[in-house]
């Protein structure tokens, strides 16, 4: 079904490039994220330079439009508006893993698409941490959010729910840490990443259970993407 285009569908998809109107809808570009948006039924509509079949709402649009309401340079041939999911809950599960005030897009994703990977059950981001749909951290996910939960809580509040129902809450930091091949795995864990900068929050180290850190030879840090991506491995 072919909406018409007039100037204000076109308008209302440009506002969702700003954070500040992504409350109901977010978009998605390239063939990848708009099938996996299709796939998990939250997209509504499809923006395309070029007629497509399908069922849903689509608009086509000029190659200078979709460049305007692109995020790449050189965009592909089409884009999906989305729904959010909205009142998703703390799941039952047995891993997961919280973000404290990461802001750097990238991390974000990379750290969202291995969480999938390395089974964790659900990522939980504090408020302050980067809204997952930036388009940086859309295409660095590569659809894994389709696929995982996602929530932003307050860390405060969230991590001694998570102890009460028996998680093991893991922080990250080489201060006053036990090497992680040192710690026990347990059933049911919780591993707490900080600020690429500043590390994790001192409020949230001192609720966690244990501290752990990696091992490493001849540099400082690793990457938060890379320490993370470890941890998560190591306590699969």
């Amino acid at each position: 079904m072919i909406t018409s285009v007039n100037n204000k569908i076109i308008k209302d998809l440009m506002k969702l490039k700003q954070k500040k109107y992504r409350q109901d809808y977010y978009l998605v570009e390239s063939k990848h994220l708009v099938d996996e948006a299709i796939k998990k039924g939250v997209a509504d509509l499809i923006i395309s330079t070029k007629p497509v079949e399908t069922d849903m709402d689509s608009i086509e649009v000029s190659k200078e439009v979709m460049e305007k309401l692109a995020f790449t340079k050189t965009p592909q041939s089409i884009m999906a508006r989305c729904k959010k999911i909205e009142n998703e809950e703390m799941i039952e599960g047995s891993r997961y893993l919280i973000l404290d005030s990461l802001q750097d897009p990238g991390n974000v994703g990379t750290l969202i698409r291995t969480a999938l990977a390395f089974g964790i059950d659900q990522v939980i981001l504090s408020h302050q941490s980067v809204d997952i749909y930036n388009d940086k951290v859309l295409r660095s996910m590569q659809g894994a959010h389709f696929h995982l939960s996602c929530i932003y809580r307050d860390l405060k509040e969230i991590i001694p729910l998570l102890q009460e129902k028996g998680v093991t809450v893991v922080g990250s930091a080489l201060e006053n840490g036990k090497d992680i091949h040192l710690l026990e795995k347990k059933e049911k864990m919780a591993f707490v990443l900080g600020n690429e900068g500043n590390g994790m929050s001192q409020e949230i180290i001192d609720i966690c259970d244990v501290i752990g850190y990696i091992p490493i030879d001849t540099i400082e840090s690793l990457n938060v993407a890379i320490a993370g991506s470890i941890m998560m491995y190591h306590f699969k």
